[in-house]
């Protein structure tokens, strides 16, 4: 009997993704454990090994294929003693769908003027990207080739020009015969119903009663043909948007319409953290590597920010939380998401129990996770929960900024550059080393004294760095 081989599921979030790579060809022989593919999801590429043993009789996904569904058949093996060309036979009707699909979803979005609403008949709503096979009750229908809206229903509709047209001369657009596609309306009938004289004038609107508020309308977004024709032809390019930007932008608004942020700004000193980042490298020891002699550890302010953090969430433990509709989830342990910038994006690797690890193997695993990240090599599980994160601008000479919160964390704090400023100190103008930090809360988790709290604990840390090493 065939063994399909389907797209995994290689992270808990994870919906669809590029089948990058296939390491092996039809009539290979594998084995369970042996890496057969590289799957590229939204924030890494990963390996796929088989878990059955066979032939593999049909690839069916094509490399390079983008979008393809978890769950989809990608290949299909031929078990022990099987022919593989009837094996290859059970998957022939799978490619072209899959193919259909990673097209659709690198197709242009034209929404309809009146878009539909997204719940279905039930109540219930209907996923980002599902596609209904019929439109909810009620609703006109959307056309497969335009995305123009039929009149079946016996509603009329016409393009926003020719709505504003109609508008201003007083027509009636519910009067005039639409030439358009599908019998819209469009403006050359409206200008022919102005020079005839046979349309109707519109009736007009009832005003609202005196003091009455406006309704407020939700704004809704330019459609993509909206905004390219807001520039000159020939004077852009388009680049389709990769998994890990399409994840990104969904995220942000996640974040950013269903989290309230607050957000808290201090200054820290840093001259003491500075000169005992100083002793510590130049106390690190040697160690013989392909490179020659190099310390076995060099740390960075980056690094003294991570601990520090930690450890300030250690000493304020309400606001080691995430929030949940049901419960607060209070962790016992500080993971210390760090932002690092990769091309296309960014991915926030974590440095977990970072409360009670080292500055040195804090370093060392930045490093690595940074390395492993920009060539998108790490696994769901470095990249994926966290109770924290921190997001440094200052190598770029940012002097403060907010971030965004990255769900399920409750906060993060935005690190800004240490530079050299005038500070008041007993009655004297003095220069020290400043740093600015901004701490964005999720407010139903974290509210203001409780953050204001956390960020002070971070100062004293950082400005106390001893503490750091006890």
């Amino acid at each position: 009997m065939p063994i399909n081989i389907t797209m995994p599921a290689l992270s808990p979030t994870m919906e669809e993704g590029n089948l990058a790579k296939w390491l092996v060809k039809e009539g290979d022989k594998v084995s369970p454990g042996d890496v057969i593919a590289e799957i590229e999801t939204d924030k890494a590429t990963m390996e796929v090994e088989a878990v059955d043993e066979g032939t593999v009789a049909k690839l069916v996904v094509p490399a390079g294929t983008e979008g393809v569904k978890v769950n989809a058949l990608i290949a299909v093996l031929a078990a022990e003693g099987e022919d593989a060309a009837a094996a290859a036979k059970s998957g022939d009707g799978a490619a072209a769908p899959a193919k259909a699909e990673a097209k659709q979803d690198k197709a242009p979005i034209s929404p309809p003027v009146g878009e539909m609403s997204t719940k279905s008949t039930e109540g219930g709503a209907v996923p980002p990207g599902a596609r209904s096979e019929a439109p909810p009750s009620g609703l006109p229908a959307i056309s497969p080739t335009r995305g123009e809206i039929s009149q079946s229903d016996g509603r009329i509709f016409a393009s926003p020009l020719a709505r504003r047209i109609a508008r201003e001369a007083g027509v009636d657009v519910s009067a005039v015969t639409g030439s358009g596609p599908h019998g819209r309306v469009v403006k050359a009938d409206v200008d022919a119903a102005i020079s005839g004289g046979g349309a109707k004038a519109a009736p007009a609107a009832k005003a609202a009663p005196a003091g009455a508020p406006a309704p407020a309308v939700a704004p809704k977004p330019m459609s993509d043909d909206q905004v390219l024709k807001l520039f000159a032809e020939g004077s852009y390019e388009l680049v389709p948007h990769d998994n890990m930007r399409k994840t990104i932008a969904r995220r942000l608004v996640e974040a950013t319409t269903t989290i309230p942020h607050f957000y808290l700004t201090l200054d820290c000193e840093l001259d003491a953290l500075l000169a005992l980042r100083t002793q510590i490298n130049a106390a690190a020891p040697v160690k013989k590597t392909d490179k020659g002699e190099t310390p076995a550890y060099k740390l960075s302010v980056n690094d003294m920010v991570i601990k520090a953090m930690a450890k300030a969430l250690m000493a304020v433990p309400d606001a080691n939380a995430s929030w949940t509709e049901s419960a607060m989830v209070k962790h016992r342990h500080a993971d210390v998401g760090v932002a690092v910038s990769i091309p296309g994006g960014l991915i926030t690797p974590i440095i977990r129990r970072a409360d009670e690890k080292t500055l040195s193997v804090i370093s060392n695993e930045m490093k690595d996770l940074a390395s492993r990240a920009r060539s998108r090599k790490l696994k769901p599980e470095e990249y994926q929960g966290g109770t924290t994160a921190v997001s440094n601008l200052g190598m770029f000479g940012i002097k403060d900024f907010a971030a965004v919160i990255n769900p399920p964390h409750a906060t993060i704090l935005a690190v800004g550059a240490g530079e050299e400023r005038a500070v008041v100190k007993n009655g004297e103008i003095k220069i020290a080393t400043i740093m600015s930090v901004t701490l964005s809360t999720d407010h139903r988790a974290v509210d203001g004294a409780l953050g204001a709290e956390l960020l002070g604990a971070f100062k004293r840390m950082i400005e106390n760095p001893m503490d750091m090493l006890v």
